[in-house]
């Protein structure tokens, strides 16, 4: 196919061919355009769609063995994806190909343009980058750009970990996920800090150093996958204090008065750890007491009506009271990032898809329906369950 023909079609058609005789690529193609001829009609006649450049040139790649032949069929599209959907149906019908007995099946439709969507993020990512690298000086002012002599240093590593320059020289230790949340510690002034590279294996030099440590506390984001790594660490070196991210947000993204708050607000790492572990028994239901943003944030269900719902902003400011029935376009047409929903009502599975869906880490209501979970991806709170 042409360089500037794919450059223009959105989904290939991929499919695969088994003939029971020996046949050829132009076998395959002649049995494609004449026995979809009529089927759908005119407005998808597969000539009259390659003639208009809809379709594109169709790629047949064929293996005969022992006298039978198995293959590939690729049939790129310019057309919507129902279109699209309806040419590979058809040609899925085709059962022979001159004498022989022949099954097509389509494997996939793939969408060209989420190739294309990916190389366009990681080319912005790069040129954010850059920008924000040319411009950082001119952006700040006088007093934050002479401040950053005190308080920014370029990060290191540490047996190929993220981490500030003080990490040795200082008697505690802030353990946090990603090489990100390193960097934003060090843009807050905070030099003894690294990070374990994700969730996966911990490095014995990171345990070492921890041990080592007259104080240590482990930095996690506001979800589920951080209270994870916790429980992890928490099992391998010493850990005194818990610092956890507001519901929902990450250690990378936080403003420097949010860093210093919850770094103020740490936890002991035993009484975080009996707080998010799993309960040894189902009979252990009831939740003593959450954590007290999310007992903040269920202060709003007071506020409104039966069924009604409120949004929670990322800058913990509220929207007004919202119907359930409108909930989902007015997360969608906020110019804001929603944390977290308020609901005066019972929370069942279909407010959990929408949050889910929405992508809103967190939704508080006065009971949940019994039987039903949230997505994974979603964390739910029932004022019932420390009322």
């Amino acid at each position: 196919m042409a360089k500037n023909q794919k450059n223009t079609m959105k989904y290939m058609i991929i499919a695969t061919i088994k003939v029971d005789g020996t046949v050829q690529r132009k076998d395959v193609v002649g049995a494609l355009f004449g026995q979809c001829e009529g089927l759908l009609g005119d407005d998808l006649d597969l000539r009259k769609l390659q003639r208009s450049t809809k379709i594109g040139m169709i790629e047949v790649n064929l293996k005969n063995e022992k006298g039978k032949v198995h293959g590939e069929i690729l049939i790129p599209s310019s057309m919507d994806n129902v279109e699209t959907a309806i040419i590979g149906a058809a040609i899925s019908t085709i059962e022979r190909i001159g004498p022989c007995n022949s099954k097509i099946q389509v494997k996939e439709i793939q969408d060209v343009r989420a190739t294309k969507r990916t190389q366009v993020v990681e080319l912005a990512k790069d040129l954010l980058l850059r920008l924000v690298s040319d411009s950082s000086s001119t952006s700040k002012s006088v007093i934050d750009e002479v401040r950053s002599v005190l308080t920014t240093e370029q990060s290191q590593f540490f047996h190929g970990l993220t981490c500030g320059p003080n990490i040795d020289s200082s008697t505690s230790l802030i353990v946090c996920e990603g090489r990100n949340d390193v960097r934003n510690l060090l843009s807050a002034g905070i030099k003894n800090a690294i990070c374990t590279d994700g969730a996966g294996e911990i490095k014995q030099e990171l345990i070492d150093l921890a041990n080592s440590k007259e104080s240590v506390i482990v930095a996690i984001d506001g979800d589920r996958g951080g209270e994870m790594l916790f429980l992890q660490l928490n099992q391998l070196m010493k850990v005194d204090w818990v610092a956890q991210a507001p519901v929902g947000q990450e250690w990378e993204l936080l403003p420097n008065k949010t860093i210093t708050k919850c770094l103020a607000m740490k936890e002991p790492a035993e009484r975080f750890a009996s707080r998010v572990s799993e309960p040894d028994s189902a009979s252990e239901s009831k939740i003593s007491k959450p954590p007290q943003q999310i007992i903040d944030y269920a202060e709003n269900i007071g506020k409104l009506g039966a069924r009604e719902a409120m949004l929670i902003f990322e800058d913990d400011t509220t929207s007004e009271p919202v119907g359930a029935s409108k909930l989902a376009t007015s997360i969608e047409e906020s110019e804001k990032a929603v944390l977290a929903i308020a609901y005066n009502g019972q929370l069942s599975k279909r407010m959990f898809d929408m949050a889910s869906e929405s992508g809103v880490a967190t939704i508080i209501g006065t009971s949940i329906k019994s039987g039903e979970k949230p997505e994974d991806n979603v964390e739910a709170w029932a004022t019932s369950d420390w009322d």
